[in-house]
């Protein structure tokens, strides 16, 4: 979806029917959309933990701090389990998080909090621990649903495109240009993140819906996922 800015007055727009998991990064106006009495319902943030290590890595870089050093060495703990699980199920991600990840989460919470005790409140350390353990609940999400990632860097990287084109992309048209130019930067990146061709699909879509095969009211059938299935089944028939 298209917007002049990334205030909360546009993602409030462009959520506004939305309830459930929102996986982000620490951006204020994200947190304003969790407030309780949203309507239609609540949105529940998912925090990404790889902005969090990003903080630390800085402060390593800049200070040589041991503590920062461990943190980004128990973060890399978790990220290894990750790597583990990568491509299983939901259950199975949730109860190997469970066993492996949360006791891990839980003693580099409780080093956070030690080593903040003795630090200068204006130390670059310090501030990467107070956005660790005001981010916490939101970082640590990813321990109760085996659904979420442990951060948004999947959705960064299909991004990045975009941003790096943006300079090429201006004055090419209106709002409404730039609207369907978002509409379809989504859907063929919804695309790529079902491991499916975005043209093969498109180009299968487009034809489905011209010629009146699929009728608007099953468009749901053409959504990338559903299709994927659908072609996946289609072949296998053809092959037996």
């Amino acid at each position: 979806m298209f917007a002049q800015g990334r205030s909360y007055k546009e993602i409030r727009e462009q959520l506004a029917s939305y309830q459930g998991l929102l996986q982000v990064d620490g951006y204020g106006a994200y947190k304003a959309l969790a407030k309780a009495g949203r309507k239609p319902g609540p949105i529940t943030l998912a925090f990404c933990l790889a902005h969090a290590r990003r903080k630390f890595t800085d402060v390593y870089k800049a200070t040589g701090s041991a503590v920062a050093a461990e943190v980004i060495s128990r973060l890399s703990q978790v990220y290894a389990i990750e790597a583990r699980i990568c491509g299983t199920s939901a259950a199975h991600r949730l109860k190997m998080r469970q066993a492996l990840s949360a006791p891990l989460m839980a003693d580099l919470k409780a080093l956070l909090e030690a080593e903040l005790a003795g630090l200068s409140s204006k130390s670059k350390l310090a501030g990467a621990i107070r956005y660790s353990l005001g981010h916490w609940m939101g970082l640590t999400r990813f321990l109760q649903d085996g659904r979420l990632e442990v951060d948004n860097n999947t959705v960064e990287r299909n991004m990045r495109p975009i941003a790096l084109g943006r300079k090429n992309h201006l004055f090419a048209g209106d709002d409404g240009g730039a609207q369907s130019w978002a509409i379809l930067a989504s859907l063929l990146n919804t695309a790529k993140l079902n491991g499916v061709d975005p043209y093969a699909w498109l180009s299968d879509v487009l034809d489905q819906m011209v010629s009146g095969q699929v009728k608007a009211n099953d468009l749901d059938q053409l959504l990338v996922w559903n299709w994927k299935v659908a072609r996946a089944s289609a072949n296998l028939a053809a092959a037996a």
